[in-house]
This record gives structure tokens, C-alpha cells and sequence, in this order.
């Protein structure tokens, strides 16, 4: 390596996590890495607080009688329909996640190959430490 990577950080994220901090001697790669994952952390942000937004307007509305047709209802069909359907809220708020998610491509996050090289050797080590060890309790029970 030729050194540490320079301190560009977007939001602070490559000072905080040691996967975008390390591993990469290019700058712009680094770089890269962040806005990607600002942009994760972004949509992640927006899904979270429409999770709590959207359930709480609704809950909101029906008792406020905001909705047309709500001040006629019982008050235990009121409490039913709003729950139902602020659980359904965020449920639809959870797939559309999980569709935004499945929609990024797949070749735009390509791991590094010097963490590759490292795992593949971390996996290939004989396990001779952990079975000594195992052992090592036996005896003193």
C-alpha cells in the first residue's frame, strides 16, 4: 500500500466504518464508496421516517375525523380500520423499500479485491487452534 487514503469523507462515513476507511489506495474509488453509501443511507432515512409519518397521519385523520364518512363510524370500528390500515401503510412503505433496493444494480458494488484475498485465506487456515483449545476444556472439566 502506498500509504493512508487522504481524509475525504462524505457525511464522515469513512472515518466511522472501517470498510469504506481502508482496503482502497485510490482516492476516487473511496470516494465513490461514500456517495454510494450516502446515497443508501439516504433512501434507508426517507423509508424510515415515512414509516412513522405515514402511520401516524392516518391514526391522526380518522380520529380528527379528517376523512369523510369517519364521524359516522363506531368508535371500535374507527380504532379497527385506522390500525388496519395504518399497518398497512407501512407495510406498502416497506415493500416499496425493498423494491428500491432490488432495483440498483448489482454490478455497482464490486468488493475489494484485497479483503477477497484476505477472507479466502482467513478460510482456507487449518482450524488446528480452535480444536486445541476445545480440547483444553475437556481436560479441565
Amino acid at each position: 500500500m502506498e500509504g493512508p487514503l487522504p481524509k475525504l469523507s462524505l457525511l464522515g462515513l469513512a472515518s466511522q466504518n472501517p470498510f469504506l476507511a481502508a482496503q482502497s489506495t485510490d482516492p476516487i474509488l473511496s470516494v465513490g464508496l461514500e456517495i454510494a453509501m450516502a446515497g443508501v443511507i439516504q433512501k434507508f432515512v426517507t423509508a424510515s421516517l415515512f414509516m412513522w409519518i405515514t402511520p401516524v397521519a392516518i391514526l391522526y385523520a380518522f380520529n380528527n375525523n379528517l376523512l369523510p364518512g369517519a364521524s359516522d363510524m363506531s368508535p371500535y370500528s374507527l380504532t379497527l380500520l385506522s390500525g388496519f390500515l395504518a399497518v398497512i401503510s407501512v407495510n406498502i412503505v416497506i415493500a416499496f423499500y425493498i423494491y428500491m433496493a432490488m432495483k440498483e444494480p448489482s454490478d455497482k458494488h464490486k468488493p475489494d479485491p484485497a479483503f477477497l484475498a484476505e477472507a479466502k485465506a482467513s478460510v482456507s487456515q487449518p482450524t488446528g487452534e480452535a480444536d486445541s483449545s476445545s480440547q483444553s476444556s475437556k481436560k479441565e472439566e
